[in-house]
């Protein structure tokens, strides 16, 4: 199914910013929109989460992920929804992550018309999920993740709790690279001109 230029930005930077956090942390897969079979031998048992977090495979990239090869199943699902998808994503997708051990279910309205509120958050407990409570700010707690999700400008971010910063975006990350270049062109120019009055 097709996704609205802002539905893929969000997902986009979901997806990176993981990647970026669990960078250095072994058997941390992220990934988002990706086929995901979970029958052998029954091509239309399958899901696409926009994002998605597996502990305990390796980070290789794949066309495809399938669950009686890799075991694990992800440990976390994060759907982005919209007025086409949102009674799936609340109805069969959410039995379905829930049949399949999904530990933690988010589900983001970007345009805040469909979800009341437009992030939620789910815990599974045995075998169902029960709702995850958001702290007075707004922000729902990933266990799993060990991250906060919070609406911020109508985007959904993640909110390292032990840095109290968020996660950056790519094009944060971009900005940081460059401001860093810049600096540190500045500073060997200041030591050059140091050096020449010497």
């Amino acid at each position: 199914m097709g996704e609205t230029d802002k539905h893929r930005r969000i997902m986009t930077a979901l997806i990176e910013a993981l990647i970026a956090f669990f960078k250095n942390i072994a058997g941390v897969y992220v990934s988002g929109n990706l086929m995901l079979y979970y029958e052998e031998g029954n091509p239309s048992a399958c899901v696409s989460p926009d994002v998605f977090v597996i502990r305990g495979v390796g980070k290789n990239e794949r066309r495809v992920y399938k669950l009686w090869e890799e075991v694990n199943a992800p440990d976390v699902v994060i759907e982005i929804t919209s007025r086409s998808t949102r009674l799936e994503d609340l109805g069969n997708k959410r039995a379905l992550y829930a049949e399949l051990g999904v530990a933690e279910y988010f589900i983001y309205d970007p345009n805040q018309e469909y979800l009341k509120p437009p992030l939620q958050g789910y815990r599974l407990a045995q075998n169902d999920y029960a709702p995850i409570a958001p702290d007075a700010q707004g922000k729902f707690h990933s266990a799993i993740l060990n991250l906060d999700l919070q609406i911020v400008n109508d985007n959904l971010r993640l909110f390292n709790p032990h840095t109290q910063k968020f996660l950056l975006t790519p094009l944060e990350a971009q900005e940081a690279v460059e401001q860093a270049e810049t600096e540190n062109a500045r500073l060997r120019a200041e030591l050059k001109k140091l050096r020449e009055e010497k």
